[in-house]
């Protein structure tokens, strides 16, 4: 009966949770719409290099999940951020950080698939990766 209620209560709080982080999400037309505007939002992508090169949104920063606490000062000061990935566990895994320091984090909603799948403009560049 323990193991029942446990596991009931994890569902309902990561039901909760999710119902939260969804909250705050942002539709990737109404970024796209943002951009183009005199002060458009910092746009921060958590991918790797290699997903960055393929294709990401204009003007997206690249600072990968794993190395963000060591470079979080190269965001300048807090404001509202929209973070995104490919699944959005490293966006959830960024969040505190950010939060910590004074962004407001928003996630893009569906990530950057979703991005592509409405056939938003997608930038691409070469990798640096081994090219020293």
């Amino acid at each position: 009966m323990q193991g029942l209620l446990r596991s009931i209560g994890a569902a309902l709080f990561l039901a909760l949770a999710a119902a939260a982080q969804a909250g705050d999400a942002i539709a990737p037309a109404d970024v796209a719409a943002m951009l183009g505007d005199a002060k458009p939002p910092l746009v921060l992508d958590v991918r790797s290099e290699a997903e960055f090169a393929a294709g990401h949104v204009p003007g997206a920063v690249l600072i990968p999940h794993d190395v963000l606490d060591a470079r979080i000062g190269e965001l300048g000061e807090p404001r509202e951020v929209i973070v995104y990935c490919r699944s959005g566990r490293r966006v959830e895994l960024v969040r505190p950080s950010l939060e910590a320091a004074g962004f407001s984090v928003r996630a893009l909603q569906g990530n950057f698939p979703a991005w592509q799948d409405a056939k938003l403009p997608v930038e691409q560049q070469e990798s640096k990766e081994g090219s020293e």
